[in-house]
């Protein structure tokens, strides 16, 4: 697990054998089951973890109804950092939908390695980076996309995960009940769309 932490961290920054040692001691282990919660509306977000191996979701209820809003996969980081930066509770859900297994830190070691690391700071900004890139075009897909063009986002952005990510749950992403998604794929299979 380490070492696929360890690699994505070298891709935006090379680091010396102390800062790979003190990465090493920061993150721990952590597996989620299918089903269970990394975090649940309501908690402060703890946390933050580098996803080694599942699929998670994250999802907020909208007058009593789940909506997804994001999957994460493998080789990236899970968290709600708005709550995790300031110590807030969150209104996010983030569910493992596969078995995970994770290498998380706390919010004091993240600050330790960015304070102590020649380039942490570069890389805690260049993932936040990615964080912001990924949150603005959920945002925007959510207020200027119709329930076929969210469908062609996901197909986009998570093509690899179609087999992995169960149909209602694409549906919920795409904002449809599942019957709906039904006749979208229909419609794109046969190239309406």
């Amino acid at each position: 697990m380490y070492e696929h932490l360890l690699k994505l961290i070298s891709l935006i920054s090379n680091i010396d054998n102390e800062e790979e040692e003190l990465i090493r001691n920061s993150f721990k282990p952590l597996n989620l089951n299918k089903g269970e919660f990394f975090l649940k509306a309501g908690k402060k977000n703890k946390h933050v973890a580098f996803l080694h191996k599942g699929l998670v979701r994250y999802f907020v209820y909208n007058d009593g109804e789940e909506s997804t809003f994001e999957f994460t996969k493998e080789g990236e980081f899970v968290a709600d950092y708005q709550s995790f930066n300031n110590n807030l509770t969150s209104i996010q859900n983030i569910q493992a939908i596969e078995d995970c297994q994770m290498l998380i830190i706390n919010y004091s070691d993240v600050q330790n390695i960015f304070n102590t690391t020649k380039h942490g700071n570069l890389i805690g900004r260049r993932i936040i980076e990615h964080r912001f890139d990924v949150m603005v075009n959920q945002l925007l897909a959510i207020y200027m996309q119709n329930h076929v063009e969210r469908y062609k986002n996901f197909i986009d952005n998570y093509s690899d995960l179609t087999q992995r990510i169960p149909q209602y749950l694409i549906a919920s992403y795409v904002g449809v009940k599942p019957p709906s998604l039904s006749r979208i794929r229909s419609r794109f299979a046969k190239g309406i769309y």
